[in-house]
């Protein structure tokens, strides 16, 4: 839903793109999907016309572009820090850097986020257009699954059909994968703090009852 409600644009550039689409599309008896005005007609609509198929439609290809994402990234990051933690280690830099790790998280995790997004724009661009083809056989509907897609964009547009949005995909990636490495930093750093004064609370605790 989100996805066509993106591409749809204007309520009167969209019916006006649907009456050139559907006037050269008599023959076959298909029509593009109507203009949504909200998420509860969208999914009401879409499930009407195309039913639960269509509210899944892209569903693996999402998969297939998140897992690759997600893994790339945490990849990315680990190795990241690992380089960092070696550097603090290896240039013994002085305690202000050493317990930063919610601005390394930040910064990192940008980076991170950033270059996975870039890596997999291909595989966000043939699940963005499964999507928003919808079931007919019209304006936007050329692809008939995963790798036709592939084959279609790539004898059509080559490389550079693939990274289409790639910067948009990053900028936005960019910051959002920051925020949820500082937050994660953040959380591992005061929640180690917490177990380790716990675990000297019971130390403490079980070496008094022992000399009791």
């Amino acid at each position: 839903m989100k996805q066509r409600m993106q591409v749809q644009g204007t309520k009167r550039s969209w019916n006006s793109m649907i009456s050139k689409d559907n006037a050269s599309s008599l023959k076959s008896g298909t029509n593009m999907y109507e203009y949504y005005t909200g998420i509860f007609q969208a999914g009401t609509s879409i499930w009407k016309r195309e039913g639960l198929r269509g509210l899944y439609e892209g569903y693996w290809s999402t998969l297939m572009r998140d897992v690759p994402f997600a893994g790339l990234m945490v990849m990315f990051y680990e190795a990241m820090k690992d380089t960092v933690e070696y550097g603090k280690g290896r240039w013994a830099l002085g305690s202000r850097w050493q317990d930063q790790n919610s601005f390394e998280g930040l910064v990192l995790g940008g980076v991170a986020g950033g270059v996975s997004a870039y890596m997999t724009t291909p595989l966000d661009v043939i699940k963005t257009r499964l999507q928003v083809q919808g079931s007919t056989k019209s304006f936007f509907c050329r692809y008939n699954g995963w790798l036709d897609a592939f084959q279609k964009i790539w004898n059509t547009e080559g490389t550079k059909g693939f990274f289409r949005g790639s910067t948009a995909r990053v900028i936005w990636y960019v910051p959002a994968s920051a925020c949820t490495f500082m937050a994660v930093e953040f959380l591992r750093e005061h929640f180690n703090d917490k177990i380790q004064h716990d675990a000297h609370e019971v130390a403490s605790i079980s070496m008094e009852t022992t000399l009791q």
